[in-house]
C-alpha cells in the first residue's frame, strides 16, 4: 500500500495558556495528510472500512453534559428513546429507526466527524456547527430550533477601569490603548469565530489567547482584557464583575439537527430517516405547551353553535373548531340538541378560553395536553430537499 504524508502548518496564532501567558507565541502544528489509493483505512493499527462502504446510518449525540441529558429527554418524547445496552459504550440504536447507530461524542468531534463522512447526522448546538463547520458547505441544518441549550457567544469586558464608560462595540473599537504593540487581548475557545468576529468589528489590533476553565477570571488575573464565551443567564458575569456590551453578541444559540450533505444524497436510507426524526420532532416541538379544551354546549345547529364560538378570538383553534353533534335519549326518542366542541389552545390562553367558552354557553370543559401536532406536510422538509436540489 502506498501512501504519501504531508505536512500542514496552521493558520492561528494565539497566546499560549501556559503559566507564561502573557508572552506571544507563534503555534504551529503538525497534520499528517494521507493520500491513498486503497479502501482502507490505518486506525491505530487496525485496519477500518472507509465511511462511504459501510451500510449503516450514524447519528452523533452529545456524550456528556446537560445537553446531552436534554437530547435523550427530547428523543425519548418523540418515541425515539435511545437504548444502550452498556452506558460506558459509545454506540447504541433507537429501535424504531432501523438500520440507525447512535455514537455518543464530543459535541465538537460530532462535527468533526460529519465532515470527514464518519458520521451522517448529528445534534448539537449551533455555536459548534458554527466554530468547528467554519462555513463548510457540506454541513446543512436540518432543524435550526430544538428549543434547548439556549445561550449566546456574547463578548464580555470588565465593569471597572478603562472599560467603566465602554458600552458598545463601536466603543470598545475606538479606544486609543489598542496598539500593533499593546493590542486587546481576548481570551475565548472560539479561534474561528473570535477572529472573524472582531474583525468584521473593526477592530485591527487584538491578540487571542486560550485557556481551560472559567475564563470570567482572566481579566482579574490580568491575563486577558475581555472574554468571548458562551452565557445563558448572565449571572456569572455579572458575578465576576463583567458586563457584556452592545453589538457583541457573535450569535444566539441553541440545539439543532445538522447533517452531512453528501450522506444525504448518497448514503441509501438517510434521506428517509432524516425526514422521520423530522417529523417526529416538529409534532412533538409544535406540541408543546398546547393543550386540547372540549366542551359541551347546547344549540340548534352546528353552523349555530360554530358562529358564536368564533365570535370570541381565543377559541379559533388551529384553522378553527371542531364541532360534533352530542347524541342523548330524552322522552324515548334520540335527540342531538347539544354539541361538542374541541380547539387547540396554548397554554397562556388556557384559562381565557375557559372563560369565553362559558360565556357563550360552554359546559363540561374537559382539558387535556396535546403530544404532537403532525402537520400535512413539516414545513422544513421541502427547505431540505431545496438545500440538497432534490
Amino acid at each position: 500500500m502506498s501512501m504519501f504524508l504531508q505536512q500542514c502548518p496552521s493558520l492561528f496564532t494565539f497566546s499560549s495558556s501556559s503559566p507564561s501567558f502573557l508572552t506571544q507565541i507563534s503555534v504551529k502544528s503538525t497534520v499528517l495528510c494521507c493520500l491513498s489509493s486503497s479502501p482502507l483505512t490505518v486506525v491505530n493499527g487496525n485496519t477500518e472500512q472507509r465511511s462511504s462502504d459501510r451500510n449503516e446510518i450514524r447519528l452523533g449525540l452529545p456524550s456528556k453534559g446537560r445537553m446531552a441529558v436534554d437530547t435523550l429527554d427530547l428523543l425519548k418524547d418523540c418515541q425515539l428513546s435511545v437504548r444502550q445496552v452498556n452506558p460506558r459504550q459509545y454506540v447504541a440504536e433507537i429501535p424504531q429507526l432501523s438500520n440507525m447507530e447512535v455514537w455518543f461524542q464530543r459535541p465538537k468531534d460530532i462535527v468533526r466527524k460529519l465532515l470527514s463522512g464518519d458520521l451522517d447526522l448529528g445534534i448539537v448546538g449551533l455555536d459548534t456547527v458554527t466554530e468547528y463547520g467554519q462555513g463548510n458547505d457540506d454541513l446543512i441544518i436540518v432543524h435550526d430550533a430544538l428549543e434547548y441549550g439556549e445561550c449566546r457567544l456574547s463578548l464580555a469586558i470588565p465593569k471597572y477601569g478603562i472599560f467603566e464608560n465602554v458600552s458598545s462595540m463601536k466603543d470598545l473599537a475606538q479606544m486609543p490603548q489598542w496598539t500593533v504593540e499593546r493590542p486587546l487581548r481576548v481570551a475565548t475557545g472560539f479561534t474561528y469565530l473570535g477572529p472573524k468576529f472582531m474583525k468584521e468589528n473593526g477592530l485591527k489590533y487584538v491578540s487571542f489567547s486560550t485557556a481551560d476553565g472559567a475564563l470570567e477570571a482572566a481579566p482579574a488575573m490580568g491575563i486577558a482584557d475581555a472574554i468571548l464565551d458562551l452565557v445563558s443567564s448572565g449571572t456569572t458575569l455579572r458575578e465576576n464583575n463583567l458586563k457584556e456590551i452592545e453589538g457583541g453578541v457573535v450569535l444566539e444559540s441553541q440545539a439543532v439537527l445538522v447533517a452531512s450533505r453528501k450522506s444525504l444524497i448518497h448514503r441509501k436510507g438517510a434521506l428517509d430517516a432524516t425526514h422521520e426524526i423530522l417529523e417526529r420532532l416538529e409534532a412533538h416541538l409544535r406540541a408543546f405547551g398546547q393543550f386540547t379544551v372540549t366542551a359541551n354546549m347546547r344549540g340548534s345547529s352546528a353552523e349555530e353553535v360554530a358562529e358564536r364560538v368564533l365570535t370570541q378570538p381565543s377559541l379559533s383553534g388551529l384553522q378553527g373548531p371542531t364541532i360534533s353533534p352530542v347524541f342523548r335519549k330524552c322522552d324515548g326518542r334520540v335527540a342531538a340538541d347539544y354539541y361538542a366542541i374541541v380547539i387547540c389552545v396554548p397554554k397562556k390562553a388556557l384559562y381565557k378560553s375557559v372563560q369565553q367558552l362559558r360565556a357563550i354557553g360552554g359546559s363540561g370543559v374537559l382539558i387535556s395536553p396535546l403530544t404532537y401536532i403532525f402537520d400535512e406536510e413539516t414545513p422544513r422538509w421541502p427547505k431540505l430537499l431545496s438545500k440538497l436540489g432534490l
